[in-house]
């Protein structure tokens, strides 16, 4: 036959308060009565109200023994609650988990639980323990799917804040590229202006010096005014003289018209049409001349992609 410490470790309690438990109460009805009492107490704090636990006297909260031999049969009933007991000691010990107050002395002696009334016991401990676990399973299992959301969302927020960073240092990157590009041309158009402008005042001054070998007058400066200039020759209209650029959009949303600083670049326009549409874009296509710009161009200008002062796209 199984011990009491053994019939209460198979129905799940931890040993070392199963342990304490059959040593503060003496028996198993009194261990299992004394564990439902603290069922919601951790072994610590079950062995700290007494310093030690072998010393089941002096804890307030264990469960008192049995009537020792000697002791006269009697029985006090709780008038609050009809409950019986053994002995004063377990009456005082209902008094303080209850806060009755009213009890009587009973000439009825308490029997022993029978076997039968035993297994009823262990059985209905059982099932407050299993539902105790399985209430405790369910408050995981809530526990764990609100930290998983919130471990979502701030994964959610962290990857915007990172995409909207990426997407400010391109716009960074490519107004560089832009401006690179813009003194680079200014620059080769200078040199080139330099050099029309040595080439036009050596040949003036070979001029003037034939004009003089040949003894006739040099030319004057009508006649060489149609002649380019350290400024450059001048033109009508050219696309360099646009501040702006009309776009002709061909969405899968439809049709669309923007105008943009000819300085803008393919990506500002893609981010504008995904601000739009909600979709990203992948490149642009003209057919007039045919020609595809895919990610390798949109660090470029419209200006310098030749979109000035109109263009057709369609966006793929």
């Amino acid at each position: 036959m199984a011990s009491d410490l053994e019939t209460l470790l198979e129905m799940g309690f931890e040993k070392p308060k199963a342990e304490l438990a059959v040593k503060r109460s003496g028996g198993l009805q009194g261990a299992l009565e004394w564990l439902e009492a603290n069922q919601d107490q951790s072994y610590e704090d079950m062995i700290a109200k007494s310093g030690k636990p072998e010393e089941a006297d002096d804890d307030p909260d264990a469960e008192p023994a049995a009537l020792k031999p000697g002791e006269q049969p009697r029985s006090l009933v709780c008038n609050d609650c009809g409950k019986k007991f053994r002995s004063q000691a377990q009456a005082e010990f209902h008094a303080s988990k209850t806060q009755h107050v009213d009890f009587a002395e009973s000439t009825e002696e308490i029997a022993p639980l029978t076997e039968e009334e035993k297994k009823a016991r262990l059985e209905e401990l059982r099932l407050k323990l299993a539902q105790k676990r399985a209430g405790t399973s369910e408050q995981d299992k809530i526990d764990k799917k609100r930290n998983e959301e919130i471990r979502r969302k701030s994964t959610k927020e962290t990857q915007d804040i990172k995409e909207d960073l990426k997407k400010k240092e391109q716009l960074k990157e490519a107004a560089a590229k832009r401006k690179e590009k813009q003194d680079e041309i200014d620059a080769k158009a200078r040199i080139k202006a330099k050099i029309a402008a040595d080439k036009e005042e050596r040949r003036l001054r070979m001029e003037k010096e034939r004009a003089e070998r040949e003894g006739r007058s040099a030319p004057t400066v009508a006649q060489t005014s149609s002649l380019p200039t350290a400024s450059g020759p001048v033109e009508s209209k050219p696309a360099s003289a646009y501040t702006e650029s009309r776009l002709r959009l061909q969405t899968s949303a439809g049709s669309v018209q923007k105008s943009f600083p000819v300085t803008a670049t393919l990506f500002e326009v893609a981010a504008a049409v995904t601000q739009d549409t909600g979709t990203e874009v992948q490149s642009f296509t003209q057919n007039f001349p045919k020609k595809t710009f895919d990610a390798v161009d949109f660090g470029a200008s419209l200006k310098e992609l030749g979109l000035v002062p109109s263009a057709s796209l369609i966006v793929k």
